[in-house]
């Protein structure tokens, strides 16, 4: 099965519709998948929950589908950089189902491992745990999460070989490896596509097998919050 796609549009090509989940790779700008965001822009696709760490900034990354009002539901950890985000939750028309960060990673993990529920001690006797079953163990309290799965995961990784084996470099791991096991189909944008064989075994962060569908693109790798000092 061809897996490398000419481009982000034509790898997304039949794969979005109204009302999808996605999974979108990155932490902050760190290793989001930038072509693949546009790509999904540009389809149209409309009231979206969408599933990431966070919204990116007002005029990058996932802060372009809040622009053109394609996302209805975000699930994620933090959102403090975008002002779109903000303006939207605040008038009612963005939903948000707010995740301690490890619980969001974990149900994320859970959901490529096939565990539809676990117990954790997080967020117990706070709003994120309220209408949630809670059960003791030890003496202690814990809330139950469940899995999160998605209908279309997008990450971005360093280097892949043509069977969609995937290296992330540093950082930009983050939740990328989670979410191409979490998703139906997992479309994944590379900075290098080598042939097979190139890649050591051993340090493959993502077995082709959970990826579908791979592009080769250029990457703007924008800072966040640029901050300097006084010499």
């Amino acid at each position: 099965m061809k897996k490398v796609f000419a481009d982000a549009k034509s790898a997304l090509e039949g794969l979005t519709f109204d009302g999808m989940t996605v999974m979108a790779g990155g932490f902050g700008l760190c290793g989001i998948p930038e072509n693949l965001i546009l790509a999904l822009r540009d389809s149209g696709a409309k009231d979206l929950t969408v599933i990431s760490n966070n919204a990116g900034v007002d005029d990058f990354g996932l802060g372009l589908l809040l622009h053109t009002r394609q996302i209805a539901k975000m699930v994620s950890s933090y959102v403090g950089e975008n002002k779109t985000f903000e303006k939207q939750f605040l008038s009612g028309e963005l939903e948000l189902e707010f995740n301690p960060q490890g619980t969001l990673a974990e149900r994320i993990r859970a959901g490529g491992a096939g565990i539809p529920a676990f117990f954790t001690k997080t967020g117990v006797g706070t709003l994120v745990a309220e209408g949630k079953e809670h059960k003791d163990f030890d003496g202690e309290t814990y809330v139950m999460e469940r899995w999160l799965r998605a209908d279309l995961s997008i990450v971005k990784a360093w280097k892949a070989d043509t069977e969609g084996n995937l290296v992330f470099r540093k950082t930009a791991r983050n939740f990328n490896p989670m979410m191409a096991a979490a998703g139906k189909v997992t479309v994944a944008e590379v900075e290098e596509i080598v042939p097979v064989g190139s890649l050591d075994p051993d340090n493959i962060h993502t077995p082709g097998i959970y990826v579908n569908r791979l592009i080769q693109g250029t990457h703007e790798k924008r800072i966040e919050q640029r901050t300097v000092r006084a010499a």
